[in-house]
């Protein structure tokens, strides 16, 4: 176009000169070549200016407005502590909170060993010696995510926050405090570490399908997971050997392999049920070994003979006659009875926990106590697996992957009751802490 015939042209109807011409000329040519050369920021799928964040590699990350680059920020968590359950249940709530913080959660450590009050005596455990790290951040993505310590640019741009405890703590000063630490002037510091107590014991701001969320992403290494299969193709094993010997029709057998039972009689646990049945004036919290086995025997529909499977901690027990008093058919297997000691007796109490935890939830039917965090993950896990399989009726008698409370007595039977998890409830309380209230 000669530029002499712009001053004929007319735009949105006004006369454009030469000068005027040319600008419009570069700025279409810029924005062309822009839209095809590069449609997107490298790395980056979507900015939002309001909140200055940003998604890099499929990952969340706060953006510094004024640098104009991801400046990456982390949340710093105490070392989570207890049994296996609780530690996960720390965990979760762990990385709520930096989800809510808008930071990546620095990988922490858990215990291996189990001490409630010698905290000197805790044995760390790094967590990718448990679950699979790129796993977890693979399957949360853009939920939640680990980050590690080797990520962090400037090991002293670190704030210290003290997490309030006691009485005067509410749970609506803790939410403002947390609050208050998400926006500037702590927003800047590349992290943030939260010193005090165990994140199992802060407050609970999130709903169960969050957390539910995060149990789902974590998968434990294969090293544990072979296991765990260990045990159960014994119990397996032992099964069909079961059949053979009293001459059982295997079709009738093969719908449940078998029952996980997690007997919670151990010495430290009466003590603790006692004392929570005496404060909460409740009585359906502790069960005797004899009322285990009775409840269990009055199962409807449960056909015999069927490996039942005794999921306790040994070096807890002192009672070692579980094994007796079972109804005809139903024929008791712990540890030592399967034959599978020296695969427990090679891992750290948590690693155990691992192992049995597997071996429950892989069980056609499970029956636990309601107030035990371990039997409560456990029904929360298959109550997700009936919701995946589309079952309508999960309270129903005829259903894949039953679960049972053995503490509470059954409505219509002697046996114990049915057991799910509600998926819609506003907190995780119920399993954090117990409950009679089983949702059947």
């Amino acid at each position: 176009m000669d530029s002499s015939n712009c001053k004929n042209l007319r735009f949105l109807g006004i006369h454009l000169n030469s000068l005027t011409c040319k600008c419009i000329a570069l700025f279409v040519t810029v924005l062309v070549l822009r839209t095809v050369l590069f449609p997107s920021f490298s790395g980056f799928d979507k900015i939002n200016k309001n909140n200055f964040v940003t998604t890099f590699n499929n990952q969340t990350l706060p953006l510094d407005p004024r640098l104009g680059h991801i400046k990456p920020k982390f949340l710093e968590v105490p070392q989570i502590v207890w049994g296996l359950n609780n530690q996960k249940i720390a965990f979760a709530r762990a990385c709520l909170t930096a989800r809510m913080m808008n930071r990546t959660l620095l990988m922490p450590s858990l215990s291996a060993s189990l001490f409630y009050k010698e905290i000197d005596l805790l044995q760390p455990i790094p967590f990718e010696k448990v679950f699979q790290f790129k796993r977890f951040n693979s399957l949360c993505n853009g939920f939640v995510q680990l980050g590690r310590y080797s990520s962090l640019s400037n090991g002293s741009d670190v704030f210290e926050l003290q997490k309030g405890s006691g009485r005067k703590w509410t749970i609506e000063r803790d939410l403002d405090q947390l609050r208050q630490f998400s926006s500037d002037p702590y927003d800047e510091y590349e992290r943030i570490r939260i010193v005090g107590k165990n994140p199992f014991l802060w407050h609970d701001h999130w709903p169960v399908k969050d957390y539910a969320k995060v149990f789902q992403c974590l998968v434990l290494v294969e090293e544990i997971s072979k296991e765990a299969d260990k045990v159960v193709s014994k119990i397996l094993e032992t099964g069909s050997d079961l059949r053979t010997k009293f001459g059982t029709n295997s079709e009738t057998t093969s719908l449940i392999p078998y029952v996980a039972v997690h007997m919670r009689i151990e010495k430290d646990w009466m003590i603790h049920c006692k004392k929570l049945e005496h404060k909460s004036n409740m009585t359906e919290i502790c069960s005797s070994k004899e009322e285990i086995i009775e409840r269990v025997g009055q199962i409807l529909g449960l056909k015999t003979p069927i490996v039942v499977y005794l999921a306790v901690a040994d070096s807890l027990l002192e009672d070692e006659s579980i094994l007796n008093g079972w109804k005809e058919g139903l024929v008791p297997f712990e540890k030592k009875k399967l034959g599978v000691v020296e695969i427990y007796k090679k891992h750290p109490y948590l690693i155990q926990s691992a192992i049995d935890y597997e071996v429950c939830l892989r069980a056609d039917m499970f029956v636990g106590n309601s107030f035990s965090t371990f039997s409560s993950l456990v029904v929360l896990e298959r109550t997700q697996r009936m919701i995946k399989m589309g079952i309508s009726r999960p309270c129903g008698v005829d259903v894949k992957w039953p679960s049972y409370a053995y503490n509470i007595l059954g409505d219509d039977s002697k046996g114990p009751h049915r057991w799910i998890t509600n998926m819609l409830d506003s907190s995780l309380k119920a399993i954090s802490y117990g409950s009679n209230d089983v949702s059947c």
